[in-house]
């Protein structure tokens, strides 16, 4: 059993949406949670441990349970191996806005788990067209918002000495490589400009942590996503293997 705990937000709901199917079908058994607040940054993380805030939806691989703990209830819950936290997508491109937040929680958690492993989630880059409202501050431009928080992302795993998961590269290469080429008529990985697609997206995150957390090969896992916002057919599974071959090179080049 792998337990997996991730204090995060939507971004790390998309994330963990297929990760326990995709380790069921390696016969790899996890628990995967899901801390969820929408838009919970560093800041906001590090704020809810000093006060012990019930603020969060706890979401079990993939589920929302529909009850809310803090974060010290999920540590106490599960001896985690593997414990994932991440920026808000919006401040993910500013370095200033990792500390001393980020440094503060790794420290708890070391105290609280230290037989866990801490990672990052490198989040992404928001659709070229996107209308987020927080998209202005990187001139709505999606190559300058993957730069600045690659650099971001990059610094702050080397400070702390924690590994990357690399979600934000991955999706930034999936983008240069049909079908998923937006601007000319691709498919976007994103569902409402910033959100991970209910299947292709969701499944790139699901399949890097995957790779990343246990090393395992997706390139031979048959998993495929299905959700209730598609038609009850297979993913195409040409846009699969594009996307496996990607999470296999960028996972193996770090």
């Amino acid at each position: 059993m792998i337990n997996i705990l991730a204090i995060g937000n939507s971004f790390s709901q998309d994330a963990t949406h297929y990760l326990n199917q995709i380790a069921k079908e390696d016969c790899v058994e996890t628990k995967v949670v899901n801390l969820y607040i929408g838009g919970c940054s560093l800041e906001r993380h590090w704020s809810n441990v000093q006060s012990g805030a019930e603020d969060y939806l706890y979401e079990l691989n993939g589920k929302s349970t529909e009850k809310y703990i803090s974060i010290q209830e999920a540590l106490k819950e599960e001896r985690w191996d593997y414990i994932v936290t991440q920026q808000a997508s919006h401040d993910s491109g500013w370095t200033d806005t990792y500390e001393p937040f980020l440094e503060n929680l790794t420290r708890y958690i070391r105290k609280q788990a230290p037989w866990a492993e801490i990672l990052l989630q490198e989040t992404w880059a928001y659709e070229i067209d996107s209308t987020h409202d927080k998209f202005p501050r990187y001139h709505n431009s999606q190559q300058e918002m993957y730069e600045r928080l690659r650099k971001a992302y990059n610094a702050a795993a080397q400070r702390h000495s924690l590994r990357l998961i690399p979600c934000g590269d991955i999706i930034q290469k999936l983008r240069r490589i049909p079908p998923f080429v937006y601007e000319e008529g691709g498919i976007s990985l994103c569902r409402d400009g910033f959100h991970m697609s209910y299947i292709y997206g969701r499944y790139a995150l699901a399949a890097a942590w995957y790779k990343t957390i246990t090393g395992n090969s997706v390139a031979q896992n048959n998993y495929i996503p299905k959700t209730s916002f598609e038609t009850d057919k297979k993913a195409d599974q040409e846009a699969l293997l594009v996307i496996k071959d990607i999470i296999e090179k960028t996972c193996q080049n770090r």
